[in-house]
């Protein structure tokens, strides 16, 4: 897991690795900030950190090296993004390419980038929600493995959006993960390609509390 803040996607899946059916272990959890929320989560469910900041390294692919470089001596099989607040240079992304997925709070290809919930009040939509994806060089342009719905309510400012769309995070992430892990989602042909069709058809829809 990558992160760069507090972490609460990372505790969605640190509780959903909790058991002892779920098809991926958490093994490291890495920032490049050092003191973020995230670290104390992983700390507290026993997890190993790591915090290297990008700012010790002069350019984009010399972090991308020293985080490379961890990732392959803890033996890591998959990475999860989770708020990690860092653009990956193209040759990482393709060197990972089917093994690193991201969580995005919209309905990709919708409203990509940052600033996401004022682009979506902005644009006057009424249905929102998040994707997880994998990743690929092009910024929030992977295939996707899952999505989750969430209603554009006329009250709505961008904290009460942003509240909503990470609950159905919380809950998507998780699934998505065990997806992957499970062996039931992979990356071919720039498609996500699944060995069976989920009831669910890989999507939730959390509706209006």
């Amino acid at each position: 897991m990558l992160i760069s803040g507090r972490g609460s996607n990372l505790q969605a899946l640190i509780d959903a690795a909790s058991d002892a059916n779920y098809p991926a272990e958490i093994a490291l959890v890495l920032s490049n900030v050092a003191g973020a929320p995230g670290l104390e989560r992983a700390v507290r469910a026993g997890i190993a950190t790591r915090t290297i900041s990008h700012r010790d390294y002069a350019s984009r692919e010399e972090f991308d090296a020293a985080v490379e470089k961890i990732l392959v001596d803890a033996a890591i099989d998959l990475v999860c993004l989770a708020g990690f607040m860092r653009v990956f240079s193209d040759g990482f992304a393709r060197r990972w390419q089917g093994r690193l997925i991201n969580i995005h709070p919209s309905l990709l290809p919708a409203f990509k980038g940052l600033n996401v919930h004022r682009q979506v009040l902005d644009a006057g939509v009424r249905i929102s929600g998040c994707s997880v994806h994998f990743v690929v060089p092009e910024l929030d342009s992977g295939p996707i493995i899952a999505q989750s719905a969430v209603p554009v309510l006329t009250t709505d400012d961008e904290s009460a959006l942003a509240a909503r769309t990470l609950a159905a995070e919380h809950a998507l992430y998780p699934m998505a993960l065990a997806l992957l892990a499970g062996g039931r989602v992979k990356l071919a042909d720039g498609r996500s390609v699944f060995s069976e069709t989920p009831a669910h058809a890989g999507s939730l829809f959390v509706p209006t509390a």
